[in-house]
Formats: structure tokens, C-alpha cells, sequence
């Protein structure tokens, strides 16, 4: 007889579940680590469609970030400069992530550098 586990795990709507590379198995990863999907992000800071062209996009390589947790203070720090409009992450666990920054004129990298920073993670060279 075999039995699932017993401890299930949900993932809170709108967010994608990472499989984690050290462990195997369908229970490898864990709903407080899932990271937002983008298309279902909803709120007062979306852009139409049309503005979307309208915005100044910039790539930051940032290392340290492991898991979703990292990802939503990242995102918080950097989603409050003045002028943000939104903010993607792609997350290397572990490694360097790229974090795409849209913003309505272009931001300062001092204060970019300084918000991720604030968050406990460093901007390196990418």
C-alpha cells in the first residue's frame, strides 16, 4: 500500500511553485517559496498595454537572492523609488539573478544599488 504525504502544501493563487535543485520529488518545494506569476499580478502600479512601450526598461544582475522570499524584498525595495512602474526577477537560487526594473524615466544605479542593498543583497557586475 503506499501512501501520499500527508502534509500537502498550497500554493497561494497567482504564484508558480520552484522545484528546488537540491531535492527531488514532488514535494521538493514549498509554498512560501513560490514566486508571484507575473500574469496574474493585479493593482493600482499596471501599465496598459499601450503605456507599456512608454516605459524605460534596465537588466541589474543581483546575487544572493535563494528563494521567493528574496524575490518580494528585492521587488518591495526597489518597487518604492519614485518613478517604478514594475519589477521582474528572474531567480538563479543562489546565483545571479537578473532583476528587470521598468520605470517611467530612467532610475539612478546609485539608487538601485542602494534599494537592493536596503533589501540584504548586493548588485554586482553583469
Amino acid at each position: 500500500m503506499t501512501i501520499e504525504n500527508p502534509i500537502a502544501t498550497a500554493v497561494p493563487a497567482g504564484a508558480t511553485e520552484l522545484a528546488l535543485a537540491e531535492s527531488s520529488g514532488a514535494d521538493a518545494s514549498c509554498s512560501c517559496c513560490a514566486i508571484p506569476d507575473a500574469s496574474a499580478t493585479t493593482g493600482a502600479g499596471e501599465a496598459a498595454a499601450s503605456d507599456l512601450a512608454a516605459l524605460v526598461s534596465a537588466d541589474y544582475a543581483v546575487a544572493g537572492m535563494t528563494c521567493g522570499s528574496c524575490v518580494r524584498h528585492v521587488s518591495a525595495e526597489l518597487g518604492s523609488l519614485e518613478g517604478v512602474d514594475s519589477v521582474d526577477v528572474a531567480l538563479v537560487a543562489g546565483g545571479v539573478s537578473t532583476v528587470t526594473v521598468r520605470s517611467s524615466a530612467p532610475l539612478d544605479d546609485a539608487a538601485v544599488a542602494a534599494a537592493v542593498e536596503e533589501a540584504g543583497y548586493q548588485v554586482v557586475a553583469g
